[in-house]
């Protein structure tokens, strides 16, 4: 079981598939890691050095699996962030390339845009807007009203957004860090929804000096993990929001500003303590 994963890489810390590797093949996984960028550390911490790499480094990475004949044996896709829309259109050739070959393929992308306002390229965001189709997508909740153009305060604005993105081809939306005036305002969310299923799982909020990077890239792998395994939405979210839980604890215990990925055993299921609500 293989997942080619298109996402940043950083030799210190755990963000792109620094989070999102070693939690995937310590579930079971054979993760073929494609890195669109190399640096020494991710840029929050204000100073970095490395390389971006080019649409061009990217697809002969790719068209290398490729000639190994590859493709028929990866059962998912997944990305997260993409610094132009030269990377976005190169991992959408990808995606159909590999989805040719093997119609059965899973297709998760995390768009990533922003927290509290966007930071990425304007084409990154067009793109997203009006180009991104994808079986699964994982936006917070910042990103699903900016690529919806809708704002979530309720249930009702929940499933609407959802199902924005269901028309838009997506099988299974999910939403991070979600705040409902209806159901318990000052509790974080995590929405997961699929055709006429729709849970919201409660998740632990903690407090961080400085809060670590790399959350989403690190719930994007572990929910498609848990995903594939089972085939059902709501153990796989109740799976990731236990794994998330477990990483953020030991983050805070740590003191460290980095995610604490190494430090939990992803194979382990105890999804008997969350519950998740029907809405």
């Amino acid at each position: 079981m293989a997942i080619l994963s298109i996402q940043s890489h950083v030799a210190y810390g755990y963000v792109g598939n620094k989070a999102a590797v070693y939690p995937l093949q310590s579930m079971g996984y054979d993760v073929w890691p494609v890195n669109t960028v190399q640096f020494s550390n991710h840029t929050g911490y204000g100073h970095w050095q490395g390389e971006i790499f080019s649409k061009e480094h990217i697809h002969q990475v790719i068209l290398g699996l490729e000639t190994l004949n590859l493709i028929p044996s990866c059962q998912a896709i997944l990305s997260g962030y993409m610094g132009s829309e030269e990377i976005c259109r190169e991992v959408a050739a990808t995606v159909k390339r590999f989805k040719a070959q093997n119609p059965a393929l899973l297709y998760l992308c995390d768009p990533v845009i922003g927290n509290q306002h966007c930071f990425v390229k304007p084409e990154v965001l067009e793109f997203f807007k009006y180009h991104l189709v994808a079986d699964i997508i994982t936006p917070n909740q910042y990103e699903a009203e900016t690529l919806s153009g809708r704002q979530i305060k309720t249930t009702a604005d929940l499933k609407a957004v959802a199902q924005f993105f269901q028309d838009k081809g997506s099988q299974i939306v999910i939403i991070t860090g979600v705040k409902l005036d209806d159901v318990a305002p000052d509790t974080l969310h995590i929405y997961g929804g699929q055709g006429s299923q729709h849970y919201l799982l409660a998740a632990r909020e903690y407090t961080f000096p400085i809060p670590p990077s790399g959350t989403g890239d690190l719930f994007s792998a572990v929910f498609l993990g848990s995903y594939l395994s089972c085939k059902n939405l709501e153990h796989a979210l109740r799976r990731s929001v236990d794994l998330m839980n477990r990483v953020l604890a030991k983050t805070a215990a740590s003191g460290s500003r980095e995610l604490r990925v190494l430090d939990v055993d992803y194979k382990q299921d105890n999804t008997v303590a969350i519950n998740s609500m029907v809405i």
